[in-house]
């Protein structure tokens, strides 16, 4: 087992490196980011009304948090895997997704409003958060250990 940690060390010490990226994202999500709703999430927002927010900052800035995570999770499907196919194919995955994503968003916002807020949470923690990362790494392990 130590051998194998000896001989990997260099791709464990780049995948805990964009871990920790991911985290220096999180942390600074206040200052790096326009995102009125981050506050809106964090209190009780279950009968409070939606916060004030420009449409367009927010999506720039949602776009801008969604880019970045997505950077890091293809430098780390690409540390783990070292196969540019899979790091191209989980490339066309997020920008699908966030096509998806962000139309839903929206669509939340000006069609439910304040009377769905739960599923505003959830569809904006897919957009802000690298929930794809938990899922496209073990589904691409998966797929290599089966061929």
């Amino acid at each position: 087992m130590l051998k194998i940690l000896l001989k990997h060390k260099l791709k464990i010490t780049l995948v805990l490196i964009l871990i920790f990226l991911f985290a220096l994202v999180r942390a600074y999500e206040d200052y790096l980011f326009y995102d009125p709703f981050l506050n809106y999430f964090k209190s009780d927002f279950n009968g409070v009304s939606l916060p004030v927010y420009d449409p367009f900052r927010l999506f720039f800035g949602l776009l801008f948090r969604y880019s970045l995570n997505m950077l890091i999770s293809l430098a780390m499907i690409y540390t783990l895997f070292e196969d540019e196919s899979m790091v191209k194919f989980a490339g066309f995955l997020y920008f699908f997704f966030f096509l998806i994503l962000i139309f839903s968003f929206y669509t939340i916002i000006y069609f439910y409003g304040e009377t769905n807020n739960l599923i505003l949470f959830y569809v904006r923690r897919f957009l802000i958060q690298p929930i794809f990362a938990l899922l496209f790494i073990p589904a691409f392990y998966y797929q290599k250990i089966n061929k």
